[in-house]
């Protein structure tokens, strides 16, 4: 601790008298700086580092979202591409077939390869003939006097069908209404 003398006269009536005043100038005030800068220095690193790592994993996840997009529907087309071949198949071999029956059992197994393959990914028929209209599975797009009794507020005609995948609606069925 560094000591200084500093001499001071004071008078109150009385002759001028010297008076030692001892002022301690204190490294204490200097060591809690230093140390709170050391703290805040530590600290504001401490906060970049966690700023850049969190930066970069948003980057990265958005990379990876845009991937998985771009490569979303890769698996069902897949799936698909056997079909194609089969319909590349039936167009080549319709130029020779003079049977409608044979032509007809072909577009048949063609369209049943197709309902399998979607099922098989989750596409499911929304059953909806004769069903109560229900607003969150079908779009009414007219109403119809019910052809009977018991078909009022149901749905009586399928103008599209709808669809769920993996249970929930991916497309409306369009219908007709009766009341």
């Amino acid at each position: 601790m560094a000591e200084k003398k500093v001499k001071s006269a004071k008078s109150k009536g009385k002759a001028n008298e010297e008076i030692e005043v001892d002022i301690q100038e204190t490294t204490e005030t200097s060591a809690p700086e230093e140390s709170f800068e050391e703290k805040y220095n530590e600290l504001n690193n401490r906060f970049l580092r966690l700023y850049s790592e969190f930066d970069n994993y948003k980057r990265r996840t958005a990379k990876e979202r845009l991937d998985l997009l771009n490569t979303a529907g890769e698996e069902i087309m897949l799936a698909l591409l056997p079909i194609v071949d089969d319909f590349d198949r039936a167009i080549t071999s319709n130029e020779e077939i003079k049977d409608v029956t044979t032509l007809k059992e072909g577009v048949t197994l063609v369209h049943n390869k197709l309902k399998s393959t979607l099922s098989q990914k989750g596409l499911e028929n929304m059953d909806s003939l004769h069903k109560p209209f229900d607003t969150d599975n079908h779009e009414a797009l007219t109403n119809i006097p019910a052809p009977k009794k018991k078909l009022i507020g149901k749905v009586v005609d399928v103008i599209e069908k709808g669809y769920f995948l993996n249970g929930k609606v991916i497309r409306h069925a369009k219908v007709v209404v009766g009341n």
